[in-house]
């Protein structure tokens, strides 16, 4: 491990939002290549890392419980967890392009 890295292990924690351009929704590809080319220069000074991943960008599962939306709130989970699934597979897709 480097000298300049006082941590060995780290835990990521990436908000949903910080896969779609400010003020938008989705997932933008290129602010997904930005944060998988820090993770991998700080994987290659030798940092572990471990990644937790919103889905915020995609679903708010909060909007759909919280109105009279139709949407049941176990399906509104679900949907969560479906878009951490997508935001995951955007940040894998691109860490292994580079």
């Amino acid at each position: 491990m480097s000298e300049h890295t006082p941590y060995r292990r780290v835990l990521l924690k990436l908000s949903g939002e910080s896969f779609a351009r400010p003020g938008e929704r989705g997932i933008s590809m290129e602010e997904v290549l930005h944060i998988a080319r820090q993770t991998v220069q700080a994987a290659a000074r030798g940092v572990q890392l471990a990644v937790v991943i919103g889905g915020g960008n995609i679903l708010r599962g909060a909007s759909f419980t919280a109105g009279n939306t139709g949407v049941q709130e176990a399906t509104a989970h679900y949907m969560g967890m479906l878009a951490t699934v997508l935001n995951g597979l955007a940040l894998q897709d691109a860490i292994e392009s580079l």
